[in-house]
């Protein structure tokens, strides 16, 4: 029998700024791989630019490429703080204008070139080991569609996994989010796409904002 995990409480969500990288780089590429993505599949450096360095540069700009998730000594104490914040959850997330990659897909909706400045996308979930399914990710979408708004965004999409019924979405599949999180958090169906992660099918769901 499973026993149920508690929701964090005191969470922060604050935008990926430069001063932030190192916390970045704790979530994304936690073991120094050469070859980490750092959450740049739809929008690759120009050539001859490392990754790493395109995401700093990034993250130096406004708006920023990402959200950061944090909890407070009290919450993390179990997991290691002490007496400072810890750095937790990551989101990904950008204008469709900015992630060049999916503007070409042939798997997910690319929607019209006038709309990409102010449709943002989101691209990925990171979670740290040890507060999954606690509700950071939750925490992090309701972020982003707020960060997103108060830059002017009139929509923001995803394209996230329906998890099998009964099952729940591996992690190495979950990095894109689930339906039923993009729904609590007021996405809405838009069409199912020919993409997929871990063998699941991506939807993609549309959250319509109002200005402000």
């Amino acid at each position: 029998m499973s026993v149920p995990r508690r929701t964090v409480d005191g969470m922060r969500i604050v935008p990926a700024t430069a001063d932030r990288f190192e916390d970045v780089a704790t979530l994304l590429n936690p073991r120094g791989r050469e070859e980490a993505c750092w959450c740049l599949h739809w929008r690759l450096p120009p050539r001859g630019v490392a990754r790493e360095e395109h995401l700093r540069e990034l993250a130096s700009g406004d708006p920023v490429p990402g959200l950061l998730a944090y909890l407070g000594p009290e919450d993390g104490a179990a997991h290691g703080a002490a007496g400072a914040d810890e750095v937790v959850g990551w989101l990904g997330l950008a204008p469709r204008s900015a992630s060049r990659t999916l503007q070409r897909s042939r798997v997910l909706p690319v929607g019209d070139p006038e709309s990409w400045a102010t449709t943002w996308v989101v691209m990925c979930f990171t979670v740290r080991a040890g507060y999954r399914r606690r509700g950071v990710a939750r925490a992090l979408l309701r972020g982003g569609v707020g960060y997103a708004r108060a830059h002017g965004a009139r929509a923001i999409e995803g394209y996230p996994v329906e998890p099998e019924p009964g099952r729940r979405v591996p992690v190495s599949a979950a990095f894109v989010g689930t339906v039923g999180l993009f729904e609590e958090a007021g996405f809405v169906r838009t069409s199912p796409t020919s993409a997929t992660s871990g063998r699941l099918q991506r939807w993609a769901m549309r959250h319509q904002l109002e200005p402000g």
